[in-house]
């Protein structure tokens, strides 16, 4: 049954953080179609109903102990592949912004490597859990990669190089955490390092591009460098108080590609100046803090692992979004948590939110 005594324990701060991001989220959707007045538009009911659906999912969470997922993580890591493979199912697989990672369920368009995210780093703390002796050595660790090796590949061939990336992120984050040698971290580091223009050979084409683009930032013949340039054109013009809610113009000319989504960031700045990005940046940055604090209270091992994971994916992706906007990190599509448009998006983030909440609230440990 479940203890309504450990609710005490509930970090109502980072509950009070992500709904305040959400409404700014909500805002700059609406923006990006404001002509003379605020429009109710399918992306804010997108948006909400992700939002509710994410608020029903965190209530489900909490009654129950984050414990009983390390007996599933054979199952869940079995799903994850499934639902990587089920995009190329015809009649559901939907291709979308140039990638087959999309499965179309009508209402709304679910993007699988989005849930995949949580539910690789559920498996993959189980894992490290029962494998961490063996990551003092290059045996071990390479069994770590391994594990990750078919859920990032799978992500790449859609081709999704920004969720491939994530998870990527997560990985190290985790193995990180999980107390690898630091002397073996370094080796492994500097090969990685030295290894970077042999794996670039094996991207696909669009992603060398991409690539490339981010390299040379002034050449505006390569994809993508037009709109990043208009983005820090959009951001620089915002000045310390911007032009004013709704009233961005880089916007409303439709320079800012994605504007509802990747290139977020550069609409609020451009309209609420540098006061509203360090205000969004300030609450992210108290948001991650707070995880950080349930992260080191976890009451074991599995615990920390899983909430080290949700904390990577977090910071990988606000850093890169923000970042892509003003050309400090190449162009992925990785979206801005809790702001930028997208059901599955935001229903994901809610989920991973109601996990760290989860185990937040539990981190007692259990005398007898």
């Amino acid at each position: 049954m479940f203890d309504k005594s450990i609710l005490r324990n509930l970090d109502f701060l980072l509950i009070i953080l992500v709904v305040i991001l959400y409404a700014i989220g909500i805002i700059l959707i609406g923006s990006t179609s404001y002509d003379t007045a605020f429009h109710i538009t399918r992306g804010i009911k997108v948006q909400t109903l992700g939002f509710i659906l994410g608020i029903i999912a965190i209530f489900i969470i909490l009654l129950f102990d984050y414990n009983i997922l390390q007996g599933l993580d054979k199952f869940l890591y079995a799903i994850c592949i499934i639902f990587l493979l089920a995009v190329y199912i015809p009649g559901i697989g939907k291709v979308q912004y140039g990638a087959r990672s999309w499965i179309d369920l009508g209402v709304l368009d679910f993007q699988p490597s989005e849930i995949v995210k949580i539910l690789f780093i559920l498996t993959f703390a189980k894992f490290l859990s029962n494998n961490r002796a063996q990551l003092k050595t290059l045996k071990g660790v390479a069994k770590a990669a391994l594990y990750c090796a078919p859920i990032i590949l799978l992500i790449l061939i859609e081709p999704d190089l920004g969720n491939a990336t994530v998870i990527a992120f997560i990985s190290i984050g985790m193995i990180f955490a999980a107390g690898i040698d630091s002397k073996l971290f370094l080796k492994i580091s500097a090969v990685i390092v030295v290894s970077i223009p042999i794996l670039y050979r094996f991207l696909e084409e669009h992603q060398r591009i991409r690539i490339e683009a981010f390299l040379n930032p002034n050449d505006l013949s390569l994809p993508g460098n037009y709109q990043v340039w208009n983005s820090k054109v959009a951001i620089g013009s915002g000045n310390l108080l911007g032009k004013g809610l709704f009233m961005g113009t880089q916007k409303k000319l439709k320079f800012l590609p994605v504007q509802e989504s990747d290139f977020i960031f550069a609409v609020l700045a451009e309209e609420l100046g540098f006061i509203g990005g360090a205000f969004v940046i300030m609450l992210y940055l108290l948001f991650l803090y707070r995880i950080i604090l349930i992260a080191k209270k976890a009451k074991d091992s599995y615990g920390r692992l899983v909430v080290i994971g949700i904390l990577s994916m977090f910071t990988f992706q606000i850093f890169e979004n923000i970042g892509m906007t003003m050309g400090l990190m190449p162009v992925t599509g990785i979206t801005l948590p809790f702001i930028s448009y997208g059901g599955s998006s935001i229903l994901t983030n809610m989920i991973a939110l109601g996990i760290v909440l989860d185990i937040g609230m539990r981190h007692h440990t259990i005398n007898f």
